[in-house]
């Protein structure tokens, strides 16, 4: 894990807290990046004993074993990538997380891995929120099939992404639905620009994350 005063978003430079705008309750898109969201990447046998018990031991929840589904305790969420991989996400120190999943499965056989300095994650809510993804998504994202609690890998205007609808309704006072969208910072400031240039017809704002949610 990068040292935390070397640590830098991959948005920083935007300038996307100084564009927080105080409108948004006439926006029919928000969108605001989740800055240092920390990932573990846990690989395993879902169908083994000695493993669920221990991750849900160290995790206080058991993982989604259902393809494309998600699970979760307070700020921590589990979200399924296969059927022996999980990104176990947390706005907290990931470091931390991965080590007490090791000192939980020591021995075992599974694999614990840190990426979260590779990813950047951007929140898009709103009630336009999936018209927007829908333009460069080939995801069916209709809410009979992709709801809250869902998540699936796929691409976004041609960028590799991991989405995660975590609401049906965003907080506050926006309304609508609200999706983490997870890319590799490399790809993030092309990512960030084809989302701002595709919310123009729904009026859009930036917001920060702490302030909505």
């Amino acid at each position: 894990m990068a040292d935390h005063y070397l640590r830098q978003s991959p948005l920083s430079h935007l300038g996307l807290a100084a564009r927080a705008e105080g409108e948004r309750e006439v926006a029919g898109i928000v969108i605001g990046e989740q800055r240092y969201r920390s990932i573990v990447d846990l690989r395993g046998k879902a169908n083994d004993a000695g493993f669920a018990a221990a991750t849900e031991k160290a995790l206080g929840f058991a993982l989604p074993t259902e393809a494309c589904t998600t699970a979760g305790e307070g700020e921590v969420a589990a979200l399924w990538q296969g059927p022996d991989e999980w990104w176990i996400v947390t706005p907290k120190d990931g470091a931390a997380m991965a080590e007490r999943l090791r000192q939980a499965l020591e021995g075992q056989h599974a694999a614990v891995t840190e990426i979260g300095e590779s990813r950047c994650c951007i929140r898009v809510a709103g009630p336009h929120a999936r018209d927007l993804l829908a333009k460069g998504c080939p995801l069916d994202l209709h809410p009979r099939v992709f709801g809250a609690g869902r998540c699936a890998g796929s691409q976004l205007a041609k960028a590799g992404v991991t989405v995660h609808q975590v609401s049906d309704d965003a907080a506050g006072d926006v309304g609508g639905q609200a999706f983490d969208i997870y890319v590799l910072r490399s790809f993030a400031d092309y990512l960030w620009r084809w989302l701002e240039d595709a919310a123009q017809e729904y009026g859009m704002a930036v917001v920060e994350i702490s302030d909505l949610y």
